[in-house]
């Protein structure tokens, strides 16, 4: 928006230095722009007059013309209350107030037609509004457009209405806001988009979806915002990619060598999939362009993505050059490290764990050898980030999870060398497709949809509490069969709030059920220091114990194919996405695995749908879908940080195609002209200008 749109609120007329502050405080309202862009969530109808007999109860609200044909204080002090009789041609309602009566008492004139509006309700049988809003009929009043449009509502709190700015008071400050600068909203998309797509002008929409002159207008200026704020979110985040493209140069691989091919012909564990050879050619060509590569690698649980990380790596190698790969726990770190150490061998590369826990002397070590290039391959935690990590050449950084690292984290990484390394992110909670063009607009996508040979889906099962007992036989049989069970609880210990079963008492639970010597428990949860957790992990990772009770800890990270049966405790509780990688701690072995979502029978409507899903489909695409449409983006783990998904009218779950319209025609302009020289494109040159300045996330990675 233009400079007149970054006046602070302060000075809008009607607002004033106390009402300024509690915007700011309550919603978040600083400028003029803020408080045009919060959006009504919700439109009364006025556009329709009720006959008094088509009132029910169930209505949200009615307005009628009806004439005024007695009124009377009945009641004593706190029973005291204003009732009056209104009729028109087709039968009687009464009103009532039981607050400023005697004000309202004043304003009533027997035998005057009134406009009447407010929520029906019925009392003795009879319909009856309280409180009603209440103007003598007259031909000027029905010109009037309050009475005749779709009035909006606006999200206040107790605290704004303390300053007379319930969804009334904002109305009329947004009116007054709109009435004095319409005019001065310019248009922010060329006038080819406008006619290509048939949107309505900026000025109109704006109006349009704040005080709506019917419920076309209002679709139009909804679909035309809606627009405008994906088409702005793909123009930043696609400049960005044309940017480092340019910018940017990246190390080439030019050979495929002696590393990756002994591992693949010699070491490889099992056959890749065809999506994880489609993941690789996409990655190889990537690195073969002389250019940075910044690409996403979407897998499922056990989808094989640590396989396709490593075959990379040692592309890296072959050319020379380092590699390091970065997650967000000690715990997953330390799982990469076993797994990939166990994939090639003891000599075949140098590698090593760069942790909190790592002691002092090791790290001395460890920072030498990655100076002299003698050391090959880290991996590790937040450790990597230090500045005394210094790698003589790093030409590939994989990260994993990346949605827990922070902007800076990602960019300390980032500077790891002079030029930047090819960067490849992975994550293994599947993001719908909508969201991954939005979150990770600027990276390329892959995606391994298939899962190993061999794998059988898991079978999830949904027991209530009062099935207790013969979820414990279920897992007495598993263990008899030499299997292991993980059971997850939400919390360490009991909380006054929450009615959760907690760590500490499903550990006496099962000590109870499961008693020594027959069987072992191992405890795993997030108060544990490193070396407490990884004790109890190796003892279960050995089979040294049956059962692994643990908090949310073990998401991700854990890899034991022994383990036949995640039971997870008040699963209600729990969102979709984590509730998936819960399940994918199992199943990673050839035999038949299990999930069993333990619930009380009292669930919401949405605890259910969450259960239900888990139940029909082990599909994580499909989960991510159901989870984006049940939360919202902003919810999705790492959306919130990313600073991209501030969106205000635009919903991802069901404005896709619109993100698919914007960002098609944003590919098509940069094609054309990427530098946006042209004139009929300097709308969008101003457009990027007024975007947010700063360091961005989407410039790192």
């Amino acid at each position: 928006m233009n400079q007149l749109f970054k006046t602070s609120i302060d000075y809008l007329k009607g607002v004033g230095t106390s009402r300024a502050d509690v915007l700011k405080k309550e919603l978040g309202i600083f400028t003029f722009e803020d408080l045009l862009r919060h959006f009504p969530f919700k439109y009364i109808d006025r556009t329709r007059f009720y006959k008094i007999r088509e009132i029910n109860p169930d209505l949200p609200h009615v307005q009628v013309i009806a004439r005024l044909t007695s009124f009377e204080t009945v009641g004593e002090k706190h029973t005291k209350r204003l009732v009056a009789q209104v009729q028109d041609d087709t039968g009687v309602m009464e009103l009532v107030w039981f607050q400023g009566i005697r004000w309202v008492e004043k304003t009533l004139i027997r035998g005057k037609a009134y406009i009447i509006f407010g929520k029906p309700g019925a009392f003795n049988g009879k319909a009856q509004i309280a409180h009603p809003e209440m103007e003598p009929y007259s031909a000027e009043a029905m010109k009037r457009k309050g009475n005749l449009t779709l009035q909006p509502a606006y999200n206040s709190t107790e605290k704004l209405k303390q300053f007379q700015l319930d969804t009334k008071g904002i109305q009329k400050l947004t009116a007054a806001l709109l009435e004095a600068h319409a005019k001065d909203i310019q248009e922010n998309l060329p006038q080819y988009i406008l006619n290509r797509f048939r949107l309505m002008g900026r000025r109109e929409a704006y109006i349009g979806i704040h005080f709506p002159e019917d419920s076309t207008k209002l679709h139009e200026a909804v679909h035309r915002l809606k627009f405008e704020e994906l088409f702005a979110i793909q123009l930043k985040l696609l400049k960005n990619k044309l940017l480092r493209n340019q910018k940017f140069k990246g190390f080439v691989f030019e050979k495929v060598g002696d590393y990756f091919n002994t591992f693949y012909q010699q070491k490889l564990p099992f056959d890749l999939t065809d999506a994880q050879k489609r993941v690789l050619r996409e990655i190889r060509i990537d690195t073969q362009r002389g250019v940075q590569m910044n690409r996403l690698l979407q897998g499922d649980v056990g989808s094989g993505k640590t396989v396709v990380a490593l075959m990379n790596i040692l592309l890296a190698i072959d050319n020379g050059f380092q590699a390091c790969l970065m997650a967000p726990t000690e715990i997953l770190a330390t799982q990469h490290y076993h797994s990939i150490r166990n994939m090639v061998g003891e000599d075949f590369i140098s590698v090593e764990l760069l942790t909190g826990s790592v002691k002092q002397k090791n790290r001395k070590g460890i920072h030498e050898r990655l100076e002299d290039g003698s050391l090959q391959v880290l991996i590790g935690t937040h450790a990597l980030l230090e500045d005394k990590v210094q790698f003589k050449n790093l030409g590939l950084a994989v990260i994993d999870e990346q949605h827990r690292f922070g902007v800076e984290q990602r960019a300390k990484l980032w500077r790891k060398n002079v030029m930047p390394p090819h960067v490849l992110v992975m994550t293994a909670t599947p993001i719908p497709r909508t969201l991954a063009m939005t979150l990770y607009g600027d990276l390329d996508v892959s995606v391994i949809d298939q899962l190993p040979a061999g794998r059988k889906p898991i079978e999830t099962i949904h027991y209530y509490e009062n099935q207790r007992l013969p979820m414990f036989g279920f897992m007495k049989r598993e263990i008899a069969k030499g299997r292991q069970v993980y059971v997850v609880y939400p919390l360490i210990q009991e909380s006054e709030k929450l009615d959760l079963k907690n760590l500490m008492d499903g550990v006496e639970v099962m000590s109870r059920e499961f008693p020594l010597p027959q069987y072992r428990i191992s405890i795993v949860h997030g108060k544990l220091t490193a070396a407490e957790k990884e004790f109890e992990m190796q003892r279960f990772v050995k089979g040294e114990t049956q059962i692994m009770v643990a908090t949310t800890v073990i998401e991700v990270g854990v890899n034991v194919p022994n383990a036949s049966v995640m039971v997870i405790e008040n699963a209600e509780r729990f969102g979709l996405s984590q509730l998936h990688q819960l399940r994918g701690r199992v199943g990673r072995g050839a035999e038949q695995s299990y999930c069993i979502l333990m619930s009380s029978h009292k669930l919401s409507r949405e605890g259910r749908i969450r259960l239900d899903t888990m139940v029909q489909t082990n599909d994580g695409f499909k989960i991510a879908e159901i989870d984006l449409e049940l939360r919202g983006p902003g919810d999705i783990e790492g959306t919130q940080q990313s600073g991209v998904l501030d969106l205000k009218v635009a919903n991802l779950s069901t404005d896709q195609q619109l993100l698919l319209q914007a960002r098609t025609v944003v590919e098509e302009i940069f094609e054309k002209d990427p530098q946006l020289e042209h004139p009929e494109n300097l709308l969008l040159r101003q457009m990027l200008q007024t975007q947010n300045q700063g360091l961005s996330w989407d410039k790192i990675s």
